[in-house]
Formats: C-alpha cells, structure tokens, sequence
C-alpha cells in the first residue's frame, strides 16, 4: 500500500531522514519506534509532505505524493493524527467530528458519528462537551475519530499513548485494535515499546533519520542488543 525509499527530509539545513525506507502492506499495524529526535514524527510529515522531502519517493497505491499538497494527499486516502490534537476547542465533539466529514472513499471503511461513538463510548458520553473541557486521553481519541471521518485507507498516528492516563492508554489499544480488525491500515509512532507491541503487527526503529530495524516483535525480543542500543533510555 506505502512505499517510502530513499526519503532525505530537512527543517532548513538539519538533516533530519537520512536514506529512510520500508513499506507497508494494506491491512497492517506498523509502531515506528524510536528515541525522542529519532525522526519518528518527521517521518510522519514527510509522508503527508507537510514536510517535503528533497530527496526519495512516497508512493501510495501507485502514486509518487512527493510535491502534492497536503490536503491532496489527505484526498489521496491518507489521514494524520498529530501528536499535539489540534481540535477545535470551541465546538462541541460531535461538532467537532461533523468538521472532519469527508465523502464515502471506495475501498475504505466509511464511518459515521454513531459508528464512531460506538468505538469511543467516552466521546458519546461527552458528545455535547466542547473540545476544551475534555481530559488529554478523550481529546486524542476526539482527534482520531475526526480523523476517521474522512474515511482514510490509512491512518498516521504520532505518539497516540503519549501524555495520557494508563486507563485511557489501554482504551486507546482497544480502539486500535477495533479500527484494524475493520480492515485500517495503521501506521503510528511510539516510544512505549509494551503499548507498541499490544497493537501492532512489527515494528520498525530508527535512529538519526535511519532505519536499524525492521521485523516483527518476536525477533525483536531475540535482538535485545537492538533494543537496548535504539529503544532504552
């Protein structure tokens, strides 16, 4: 489904991916892992080319989004859920949700309010709420559901179990593994390495823009000199 090879993305003279690769098939769950500045986040905008890369491919179902226009790589199938929410604080959840509504898109799931309430019970419960009197956990998951209103072919999570309670991080993996089991394709960034391992299919580290590994968490569990070199504190 994703192809992103030989991706050398900057913020001004920063070399920040440096030779990045690796691809993701249609119906995964792929945790990009890695240090805090290891590129995880970069490597999500350079896919949305909100961050333009100067050099390599990101290819989508055939198609080079090098160069486009982020809203026509969201068009494209592709939805972002960045790390700092961005919801619009004033309006209400289901307000916020109806903001976020995009026409059906063959070959992805299509989601409706109540199909989204339905996966987050929290936000049916707060749907009359506006967005500023939500805890951090349900303002990520209000971010993620208007997200999915855009009925996206993949999702590009960054950093979705970061700064929320533990009950609301285990929500969150439940939620993950709801939105795969209705054929989503997920790609997300994570330093927690056991909320990571809960929810994805493998797993790929960077380090300094570079890849260093790529497999699934069994052998990661049997190259604990990876993890310990690109994953512990």
């Amino acid at each position: 489904m994703l192809s992103v090879a030989g991706v050398h993305s900057y913020y001004s003279k920063a070399h920040i991916l440096d030779d990045l690769g690796f691809d993701i098939a249609e119906g995964e769950v792929v945790a990009l892992l890695g240090r805090n500045g290891a590129g995880k986040t970069t490597t999500l905008k350079s896919i949305m080319q909100l961050v333009v890369p100067r050099r390599g491919s990101v290819v989508f179902r055939g198609h080079d989004l090098v160069g486009l226009p982020p809203y026509r790589v969201a068009k494209h199938g592709l939805g972002y859920v960045p790390e700092d929410r961005r919801i619009f604080s004033d309006l209400t959840v289901t307000e916020n949700l109806e903001v976020g509504r995009q026409p059906e898109r063959p070959g992805a799931p299509t989601w409706t309010v109540d199909q989204l309430f339905a996966i987050f019970p929290n936000l049916a419960e707060r749907r009359t709420n506006r967005g500023k009197h939500l805890s951090g956990g349900e303002q990520q998951m209000l971010t993620i559901a208007r997200t999915l209103m855009g009925n996206p072919e993949l999702l590009l999570l960054d950093e979705p179990s970061e700064g929320i309670a533990p009950v609301i991080v285990e929500q969150m993996a439940e939620t993950i593994r709801a939105l795969k089991s209705q054929g989503l394709t997920v790609l997300l960034s994570e330093q927690n390495l056991h909320f990571a391992r809960a929810v994805a299919d493998r797993a790929i580290i960077i380090e300094g823009g570079q890849k260093k590994f790529d497999g699934s968490f069994e052998a990661l569990s049997q190259q604990p000199e990876i993890r310990d070199a690109y994953l512990s504190v």
